[in-house]
């Protein structure tokens, strides 16, 4: 604190744990500064792998005494001591001490952290033990305000009499006296100086923090102002927004009523004409047939009822009219034909412009808006990654309405796409593309193309490497002779060249080289990532050992314990506790995250390990044996589970077994050495499936990305080929 709280300075709730609800008890600080009981946090971490704080979620790694090992809350204890204190001023509180007199006044031990009667008081005070003991009076203790007059006196755990008093800089341990003259004595591998000394120095740098922190404080706090007023503004902007939206719409929709109007009368008119024609057309055909209709009758009744006398008087009349009708050539054709409505523009014409009939106009920039497409597999569900920005290149969040995809393949067909917003500005475009070759992907924002849309997106074949890094040489970029392969935090591809004696990290979408530091050690092997990000990088030959490495390439220790040969694969556990191959004991070395040795593994059973990894879940380590062409299964203990595998060509059997991995759901990734064919086994050794044969030259080491592709260093090649898993 920069200055002094008052008890008014602070309530209940500040003393009360969030996850039990009540005060605090043993309270210990997390590396996130949130405050919980140690029980709490001990109950949390039995069900929570790893641990994350209950309040902010941050991921903890404990210290190798678990949740004891944290630092305890003083400042708490302070103030649940003071609010104790101040409380027990009052009348009817019992003395702590005696448990039992609620009379007269009481005082308090700082040292003891005790309330007491006036009759314990006076025996505290009698007992040599107590002398230097702190003591506050009743009336002292109801004027106090300042919580810092109830520092709870720290002691030493080895001399329980002995207040912590001097602060050991080489150990980072408060030290008592007696600790200072025997354990802790000044020389070259101690430094005890008096606490104060040690505590003035962290005060002045944790106030120069203090001054850092206050203009952070306002920039965040004028930011979230900020965001207050676009917040006040969303509903106004909404409904402006939707006034003019439903306008427009409107004069859409008028329009087309409009020419419905126009449509609907026009036909009418035409079939009024229509009509009108037709039936002068069918008045002068009926006219025809009246006239022929009579003379037949006239004909038909001479002919059949006539007699010879009257068909000589009339015959040559009817015969005359009978053939002047015939003679006539009438236009029996009505010359129409039947009308309809013609679609000008086809609907779907105006369903794929109708996108263009407005829309949500927002501050994204779309010729600054990237589209990033993830290597695509035949039958795989692939992705692409549209990253929508505003004018100053910020990624910015839009509505889902206006991104628009669509996918065709090398045939034209359609390809279903889906889209979902993983984060802010961050949109993932997924499908399952059926065929090989280059497909489309047409990206809109807002109507308007995506910079470079439509784009090619090659679809390969799933034994075809998706992305290959490297080519063979020492300058940036290039590979020689690459064994292990990791993947860091950030999701890239880490590389150790045996040659080059580097490691090398890529970009594990594109491939481009982003960061390499040399490496100690004459002949480098395996690569791990520990929980904080650092590497850990074996190397035989002379120099051998285990090394770790910061994650900007600094040498940080070397491990080289009793036992240690000639260090192959490593697997690093969550705790920091390792496992290293150590093929010349023809054994694994698990190791303490300080390098000390805990015990050898596999020792009499394995004939030529090389890589290995760990299932925490299942408390089981999986070890190549290229000798014996198997994988075996140790849990930590070092007891032998089972192991799988023989050496042939066929399915779940192994020639020369190398890398080794697990995916999430436990099951083993094995590839071959020699004909390089990665294998899938589920976490009891039955061979599911064979994912790909790996082109490139003699593979080694493997890894598993997030994102489901595997990493494979094929060391004849001089390259990592990534092949899609799942």
């Amino acid at each position: 604190m920069a200055g002094k709280m008052a008890s008014d300075d602070f309530d209940d709730q500040f003393l009360t744990c969030s996850v039990c609800m009540l005060h605090f008890r043993d309270p210990r600080v997390l590396p996130c500064l949130h405050t919980f009981c140690r029980e709490c946090l001990q109950e949390w971490a039995t069900k929570q792998q790893p641990l994350e704080c209950p309040t902010c979620r941050t991921q903890v790694s404990l210290p190798d005494k678990g949740v004891a090992g944290l630092r305890t809350n003083f400042y708490v204890n302070n103030l649940l001591d003071f609010a104790a204190a101040k409380k027990g001023a009052g009348p009817g509180v019992p003395c702590q001490v005696c448990e039992g007199n609620v009379e007269g006044s009481k005082s308090w031990c700082a040292d003891c952290a005790k309330l007491l009667c006036e009759s314990c008081t006076l025996l505290h005070r009698k007992f040599p033990l107590f002398e230097d003991h702190e003591v506050t009076p009743e009336n002292t203790l109801k004027a106090e305000k300042d919580v810092g007059k109830f520092h709870r006196k720290r002691h030493c755990q080895k001399h329980k009499n002995q207040e912590l008093v001097f602060y050991c800089e080489s150990c980072n341990a408060l030290v008592c006296t007696a600790c200072a003259v025997v354990d802790h004595r000044p020389g070259k591998d101690h430094n005890p100086v008096e606490i104060a000394t040690v505590a003035q120095r962290k005060k002045e740098t944790l106030q120069e923090l203090l001054q850092d922190i206050d203009p952070r404080l306002k920039e965040i706090q004028a930011s979230v102002k900020e965001v207050e007023r676009k917040m006040s503004n969303l509903m106004p902007s909404k409904e402006a927004a939707t006034d003019q939206a439903k306008a427009y719409f409107r004069q859409l929709a008028d329009l087309l009523q409009k020419r419905e109007q126009e449509v609907l009368s026009q036909i009418d008119e035409q079939c009024r004409a229509d009509g009108k024609a037709l039936q002068t057309k069918k008045e002068a055909i009926e006219f025809e047939l009246a006239g022929l209709t009579s003379a037949r009758t006239f004909c038909q009744q001479a002919v059949e009822h006539g007699s010879d006398v009257h068909i000589l008087e009339v015959g040559n009349q009817v015969q005359t009219r009978v053939e002047t009708l015939l003679a006539k050539q009438p236009d029996l054709e009505s010359n129409w034909s039947e009308f309809q409505f013609v679609e000008n523009t086809a609907v779907s014409d105006v369903e794929k412009e109708v996108g263009n009939f407005g829309g949500v106009k927002t501050n994204i920039d779309v010729s600054k808006c990237k589209v990033a497409a993830k290597p695509a597999v035949q039958g795989f569900a692939c992705i692409a990654e549209l990253t929508t920005t505003n004018q100053e290149g910020r990624p910015c969040v839009t509505n889902s309405k206006a991104v628009t995809t669509n996918m065709e393949d090398p045939s034209g067909t359609n390809i279903p796409t889906q889209l979902q917003m993983k984060s802010k500005g961050l949109w993932e475009i997924s499908y399952v593309p059926k065929v090989t070759g280059v497909h489309r992907l047409e990206v809109k924002v807002n109507s308007q193309h995506v910079t470079g849309s439509p784009f090619d997106v090659e679809v390969k074949g799933k034994d075809t490497p998706v992305l290959t890094i490297g080519r063979e040489g020492s300058g940036v970029g290039e590979l020689d002779w690459p064994l292990g392969v990791a993947v860091d935090k950030d999701g890239n591809i880490a590389v150790v060249e045996q040659d080059n004696r580097r490691v090398q990290i890529f970009d594990t979408d594109t491939g481009k080289p982003l960061n390499s530091f040399p490496l100690d050690g004459m002949f480098p092997h395996s690569i791990a990532v520990d929980s904080n990000g650092r590497f850990l990088v074996t190397s035989f030959g002379e120099h051998l050992g285990l090394r770790r490495y910061s994650k900007e390439g600094e040498l940080l220790n070397t491990f080289k314990p009793d036992g240690m040969t000639s260090p192959f694969g490593v697997a690093v556990l969550e705790d920091g506790r390792m496992v290293v191959v150590n093929l010349g004991q023809k054994s694994c070395l698990l190791l303490q995250p300080d390098g000390s040795l805990i015990r050898d593994i596999g020792k009499g059973r394995l004939q030529f390990p090389e890589f290995v990894t760990v299932d925490e879940s299942r408390d089981v380590v999986y070890v190549t044996d290229s000798g014996a062409h198997k994988v075996f299964a140790f849990d930590l203990k070092g007891n032998l589970k089972f192991n799988f595998g023989k050496k042939g060509q066929d399915d779940g059997e192994f020639s020369g077994p190398s890398g080794v991995t697990i995916d999430p759901a436990g099951n083993i990734i094995v590839v071959n050495h020699y004909g390089g064919r990665l294998q899938v086994f589920g976490p009891d050794g039955t061979f599911i499936r064979t994912v790909a044969s790996v082109k490139g030259g003699n593979p080694f080491g493997i890894a598993l990305t997030p994102d489901g592709y595997i990493a494979v260093a094929c060391n004849t090649g001089h390259c990592v080929e990534m092949y899609r898993y799942n």
